[in-house]
């Protein structure tokens, strides 16, 4: 995607021009996105196009890149005082009246934390989005603690930096990075970017990059030394500041935002498993955190900040629970909402799936949304998937939770059972797989798939025969399917719960027993399983766990592990345990 379209003009400032591109309505906020190093502004093209319909989006190529004109002298030219004239002169430009909504990633990150710290840009800036790119100032205080204070961590974490940092050091010798850029690195530039980060091209990276990059190395030459070794003592932000750290950036360490809150009092974080250049690899969702961060700060309403082990790790992000109307993925849907992630809560209960979207916005969705489907009926999650595709975006997190329970002999067990089971429990899970993780897939921006299975898929049992199959295709499709998609970023995880207290327990039918039996031996096993009480909240931060660690099989309750540890080194002690009957 490029920025065909777009409105250019060009601003003048310091005997530069700056060339400056505008999408949407002027009377909008205003959103001001710099780009980093080596990049133009058509790094921003993805999420220019998804922010353009609510805002008025403005890019610029920073000094000496694109379309915009080259300091003479190089040297000294690219200063951090001389980049702020040249911010406060496009957003005098395009928002005279109004404070802008400024947005940095790379280098473009590093130089808007000097907009946001310096008087004399106070009051023309409403919030500020930082991505993979501190403060120089920021940073020459942390170098200079750990040094003052080298503990074995201190330590470990200035070395780890300073390994990732070896570019900084090239950027600074003469002449060689220039004659790199303008070579070799210049020509097969994109193809790395795509083999390391997955970068798409589409108009991305522009033809003048060898130019681009060969000017930029004057951006670090100009400030680092002098910064670091003589940081700002008052770089506070006079904004508030939302930080989005990637966790897979090959380039900077999450702690170099240790203490951050001392900067930017005003402080929202999140993270994101992704890679550094994430406006072309994630553009949904970082155009998705820049516009509700946006909105609240136009006097909207930013969600509660989550809480929790895993609160930063899903804000903003799509979740689909199946069977989401009780139990574990009605728990799992407000697992994910209070995590601050959108949620689509399916179930074939209409009433059910909309109380719990309902109650999902209330613990932290930013929004939630219930649609009634029965996951057996293939072309209805084929609309399904086409609608939430549609309406609300492509799924980040897949969770096909919906299942129903089956006990007796398999002799009578009749083919309307097996039937009614696999159909629930395994095409469910299949429909779900298929639809929703082909747009992950044809998306390219990663995403995970959650398949609920049980401790049956690996426990045998006489009176589970039809369960226990479900179950166990079900792993084994999980484990096929994470074989598929691991090249694609997209990873899928069986989860394997043993006696979790929940309605399936009432709901379960028996085979071969008239009706009275049925109820009975319903009741009596929602019995058991209620003096157990293992409740679906656990098995829902097992489900997050093992998102956020891609974990492949993860076994909840003692009873699941322990089962799934005799498959592997008793498995003869288990198929004894199968011949039991079950207290029933």
């Amino acid at each position: 995607m490029t920025l065909d379209g777009a409105r250019e003009r060009r601003v003048r400032t310091g005997g530069i021009e700056l060339c400056v591109a505008e999408l949407g309505d002027p009377a909008d906020p205003t959103v001001i996105l710099v780009h980093g190093y080596p990049d133009t502004k058509e790094v921003w093209s993805e999420v220019a196009a998804r922010l353009a319909d609510r805002f008025h989006v403005v890019l610029y190529d920073v000094r000496g890149h694109g379309g915009s004109t080259t300091p003479r002298p190089l040297r000294g030219g690219f200063t951090l005082e001389k980049l702020t004239d040249d911010f406060l002169a496009v957003a005098d430009a395009v928002s005279p009246e109004r404070p802008v909504h400024l947005v940095g990633h790379d280098w473009g990150s590093v130089q808007s934390w000097e907009f946001v710290t310096v008087a004399r840009a106070e009051g023309r800036i409403a919030s500020f989005t930082s991505m993979s790119g501190p403060s120089l100032d920021h940073l020459g205080h942390w170098t200079k603690g750990r040094l003052k204070r080298p503990t074995p961590r201190a330590v470990a974490q200035l070395l780890g930096q300073g390994r990732r940092s070896w570019y900084v050091y090239a950027l600074h010798t003469p002449v060689l990075p220039e004659l790199a850029w303008r070579g070799p690195l210049g020509k097969r530039w994109p193809k790395l970017l795509a083999r390391l980060e997955k970068v798409s091209g589409d108009g991305y990276p522009t033809a003048s990059l060898p130019t681009d990059a060969a000017n930029g190395a004057w951006l670090y030459r100009d400030n680092v030394r002098s910064r670091l070794r003589r940081p700002r003592p008052d770089a506070h932000a006079h904004a508030p500041v939302q930080l989005i750290t990637p966790l897979g950036d090959a380039f900077l360490s999450e702690r170099l935002y240790d203490g951050l809150e001392r900067w930017a009092p005003r402080l929202v974080r999140r993270t994101l498993d992704a890679k550094h250049w994430i406006p072309r690899t994630r553009p949904d969702q970082v155009a998705a955190w820049i516009g509700e961060f946006v909105t609240a700060n136009e006097g909207g309403r930013l969600s509660a900040a989550p809480t929790g082990a895993y609160a930063q790790r899903f804000g903003g992000r799509l979740v689909l629970v199946t069977g989401a109307g009780s139990g574990i993925g009605r728990a799992t849907a407000f697992a994910f909402a209070e995590a601050g992630a959108r949620v689509v809560a399916v179930d074939r209960d209409a009433e059910s799936a909309a109380r719990t979207a309902e109650l999902a916005r209330l613990v932290g969705a930013p929004q939630a949304w219930a649609e009634p489907v029965d996951v057996t009926d293939e072309q209805a999650m084929e609309k399904l998937a086409e609608k939430v595709a549609t309406e609300y975006g492509v799924v980040d997190v897949l969770v096909n939770n919906a299942g129903i329970g089956l006990s007796g002999s398999f002799f009578d067990t009749t083919p309307e059972d097996w039937k009614k089971v696999l159909d629930v429990n395994l095409w469910g899970v299949i429909h779900g797989c298929r639809l929703f993780g082909k747009q992950m897939a044809e998306r390219g921006q990663g995403g995970h798939i959650v398949n609920i299975a049980s401790a049956a898929a690996f426990q045998p049992s006489k009176v589970l025969a039809a369960y226990g199959t479900s179950k166990a295709a079900v792993l084994m499709l999980s484990e096929c399917l994470r074989a598929e998609l691991a090249g694609q970023g997209i990873g899928v995880s069986a989860i394997c719960p043993g006696i979790v207290n929940t309605n399936i327990t009432t709901t379960a039918r028996f085979a071969g027993v008239d009706a009275e039996e049925q109820a009975r031996r319903q009741r009596r096993t929602a019995r058991l399983y209620g003096l157990r009480n293992y409740p679906p909240e656990k098995v829902a931060s097992a489900i997050l766990r093992a998102v956020v660690r891609n974990e492949a099989v993860a076994p909840v309750t003692p009873e699941a592990r322990g089962a799934h540890l005799m498959s592997r080194f008793l498995p003869g002690a288990l198929r004894a345990l199968a011949r039991m009957d079950p207290p029933l």
